[in-house]
């Protein structure tokens, strides 16, 4: 029962010497701390559940206020990026690498935005100015991407594999290199690696509909053992119906799609105006 005594005692003390001298750098410095503590905290709030157009507003204040912050910089590049306004997230990530107290991670975030905002050649660029030393998952997630846009498979296929051993969460990486594959027309692989981001995250839905249009594309017509609500398997009868009818097999697919509105727990408007599209088209 001492300790809360204590507690109160020392800080009617501080409120007593604050009091009594209000020019004492030690109370100022011992005020300003809190301060800082207060707004760090409010700036994880920011980055973290606020809504994204409220934290820019925010950032926007406090760099304002306080230029020569790089920490408020990222704050407000980190907003951007969260709000989807890729064209400002590219100039202020430009700012932030500018600042002296730049580093590599910055410089990794600023080819995220670029990349964003479509400018491929320039996220090549700045990746090619970050030592090769600096490896993290982000960066070589980064560099499959663009070795991908320009179709250099081997160095794409190496990027991918570094990143996937560079993280505990390699599903949405696992993913995009499927989708790598699928692209190439290695759909066998494809269907690999969309497995195996699902067995990473079973929510992942992506990776889900990825798989099916890899096996489409092998004209493997049925949905392998994977963990799918009702709603999630009408899905994916959809699309693999879409899929048969697009190799050619149109008699299953429009099965797959009667199946697709049959299993679907409400009405499924897309796949009825799909078959119902289809069979006005074989009946004129």
């Amino acid at each position: 029962m001492r300790h809360p005594i204590i507690f109160l005692c020392v800080t009617g003390a501080l409120l007593l010497s604050a009091c009594s001298d209000k020019n004492n750098p030690d109370v100022d410095r011992a005020l300003q701390d809190i301060n800082v503590i207060d707004e760090s905290g409010l700036n994880d709030v920011m980055l973290t559940t606020a809504d994204p157009n409220e934290a820019v507003t925010y950032f926007q204040r406090a760099t304002s206020e306080k230029p020569d912050r790089i920490d408020l910089a990222r704050g407000l590049a980190l907003s951007l990026v969260r709000a989807k306004r890729h064209t400002e997230a590219v100039a202020a990530w430009s700012k932030v690498v500018d600042h002296k107290d730049a580093t590599n991670n910055d410089r990794v975030e600023l080819a995220d935005a670029l990349i964003r905002n479509n400018e491929w050649d320039r996220a090549d660029k700045a990746l090619d100015e970050i030592p090769p030393t600096f490896e993290t998952f982000k960066r070589y997630r980064l560099e499959a991407m663009i070795a991908d846009s320009k179709k250099e498979w081997t160095k794409a296929d190496s990027f991918y594999e570094t990143a996937v051993g560079l993280t505990t969460r390699p599903a949405s990486v696992m993913n995009n290199w499927g989708y790598s594959k699928l692209t190439r027309g290695d759909y066998a692989g494809a269907e690999r690696l969309f497995g195996d981001a699902i067995r990473q995250d079973q929510k992942l839905f992506t990776a889900k509909n990825n798989l099916i249009l890899a096996r489409g594309a092998q004209k493997k017509y049925s949905i392998p053992v994977i963990p799918i609500t009702q709603e999630e398997r009408a899905q994916l009868l959809y699309t693999l119906g879409l899929s048969a009818i697009k190799q050619g097999d149109v008699a299953i697919g429009k099965g797959l799609l009667r199946d697709a509105i049959d299993t679907h727990p409400r009405h499924f408007e897309e796949a009825a105006r799909s078959l119902n599209a289809l069979e006005e088209n074989v009946s004129n």
